[in-house]
C-alpha cells in the first residue's frame, strides 16, 4: 500500500506541474463563438437541418476540430472522415474501426481504433490509439503522418482491453479511457484513464508524447461517484482546467459525471462537481447507455444515450434544458457521438448510418 501511495503522490505532483505550466498551444479564443449565450430551459429550440449527411456505416463519434473541420469516426467503413462545415468531404484516412476522436491544441488528431498483428504466430486484433499529425501534411488527412501510441509491446498480453474515449487539455496533455475485465490490480486495473504528456513538459527536448501513468484515485469498479467503471467517452472543457465529463456503461447509478479537479490542503484529486440527487444531471439512473458527450463554450453538457435513442442537454448547474429522441419524435437510432459548434448540434446517429444536424434557435 505504501508503494501505491508513493506512485499516486508522484502522479499527482506531475499533474500539478503539467497544469500550471505554459506550453505551445492553439489560441483558445480562436474557436470561441463569442455570443455569450447561456441557455436556460424553455427559451431555445433545436431545428433539424437538411440534408442529413449520409454515406456512413455505423459512425460512433463526431468531433468539431479547432480549425474548424468536422471529423467522423466512420466505424464500419474503417475510416476517419474530414468534412467542412457544409458537409463536403475533404479527405479520409483508412483506420480499422475508429470509435473515439479528439484533437489537441497543436491540431494533432487522436483516434481510438483497432489494429491487427501477429502474436505467437497467431493473428490477433487489439484495441489501439493513434496520433495523426495534420499540420505536417497541410491537413491532407490521407497522407498525414500517423503513429500508434497503444498498445505497447507489453500490452499485447491483454487482448481484451479496449480504448474507448479520449480528450485533450490546454497544454496538449491528453487522456485515454480504457476498459477491460481485469480490475483486481491496485497498480494497473483495466478500467482506468491513462495520461499522455508531451515530453517537453518533463524537461525532455522532444515533440513526442509519452505515457506517464493513470489518473489516480478513480475507482475501477465504483458504482457511485468518481468511477472508471467501463468509461465510454471523455469530454474536456475549452479552458485552462482539467475538468472532464465522463460517461460510463458499467454498473453505476450515475452513468454521466462531471469530474472536477480539486486541490485541497490534504491532496489533489478528481471529485464529482455535483452531489447525488442535487440536480437533474445527477438523478440516479438518469441515463441507460450513454456513449457520447460534448461540452459547448457556455459549459452546457450534451449526452448521447444509445439505449434511449436520445440526446440530453444540461447547463453548467446541472439543470436539464432540452432532451429529444425517443420521447416521441423518433429522431435517432442508437446515437453514439455528439458535438456542438456555432449554434449547431451534430449527432452521430449510429443505427441510422448518418450524421444529423440541428440549429439552435431562440426565435420563439
Amino acid at each position: 500500500m505504501n508503494l501505491r501511495k508513493n506512485i499516486e503522490v508522484i502522479i499527482l505532483f506531475i499533474l500539478i506541474v503539467f497544469f500550471t505550466s505554459c506550453t505551445e498551444k492553439f489560441d483558445l479564443t480562436g474557436i470561441d463563438t463569442g455570443d455569450g449565450n447561456v441557455n436556460i430551459g424553455g427559451d431555445t429550440v433545436y431545428i433539424q437541418l437538411n440534408p442529413v449527411w449520409e454515406g456512413f456505416n455505423r459512425p460512433q463519434d463526431i468531433m468539431v476540430g479547432r480549425e474548424p473541420f468536422i471529423y467522423v469516426a466512420d466505424t464500419e467503413n474503417n475510416r476517419v472522415v474530414m468534412l467542412n462545415l457544409n458537409g463536403d468531404v475533404l479527405g479520409s484516412r483508412a483506420i480499422n474501426r475508429p470509435v473515439a476522436l479528439a484533437q489537441d491544441y497543436k491540431l494533432n488528431l487522436i483516434v481510438c481504433a483497432q489494429f491487427d498483428t501477429v502474436v505467437g504466430g497467431v493473428s490477433q486484433t487489439f484495441s489501439a490509439v493513434y496520433k495523426i499529425d495534420l499540420v505536417s501534411s497541410s491537413h491532407q488527412l490521407s497522407s498525414a503522418n500517423i503513429k500508434r501510441l497503444l498498445p505497447r509491446p507489453a500490452d499485447l498480453n491483454r487482448p481484451l482491453v479496449k480504448y474507448t474515449g479520449t480528450c485533450a487539455f490546454f497544454n496538449n496533455v491528453f487522456y485515454i479511457s480504457r476498459k477491460g475485465p481485469n480490475n483486481t490490480s491496485f497498480v494497473d486495473p483495466d478500467n482506468s484513464i491513462l495520461i499522455f504528456s508531451p515530453k517537453k513538459l518533463l524537461g525532455v527536448p522532444s515533440e513526442e508524447d509519452t505515457l506517464i501513468g493513470r489518473v489516480p484515485n478513480i475507482d475501477p469498479l465504483g458504482q457511485g461517484l468518481v468511477s472508471a467503471n467501463e468509461i465510454s467517452s471523455l469530454a474536456s472543457f475549452n479552458d485552462q482546467t482539467i475538468d472532464m465529463i465522463v460517461t460510463l456503461t458499467g454498473e453505476n447509478s450515475f452513468k454521466s459525471q462531471w469530474l472536477k479537479y480539486v486541490i485541497s490542503p490534504i491532496d489533489q484529486r478528481y471529485l464529482s462537481n455535483y452531489s447525488p440527487n442535487s440536480v437533474p444531471f445527477m438523478i440516479p439512473n438518469k441515463f441507460s447507455r450513454p456513449e457520447g458527450s460534448a461540452v459547448d463554450q457556455s459549459r452546457n453538457i450534451f449526452i448521447a444515450d444509445a439505449d434511449r435513442d436520445s440526446i440530453y442537454k444540461f447547463n453548467s448547474f446541472g439543470d436539464e434544458l432540452q432532451s429529444f429522441g425517443s420521447f416521441g419524435d423518433d429522431s435517432f437510432n442508437e446515437p453514439h457521438g455528439v458535438a456542438f459548434f456555432d449554434k449547431t448540434l451534430y449527432v452521430a446517429d449510429t443505427g441510422n448510418n448518418r450524421i444529423v444536424r440541428f440549429i439552435l434557435s431562440t426565435e420563439q
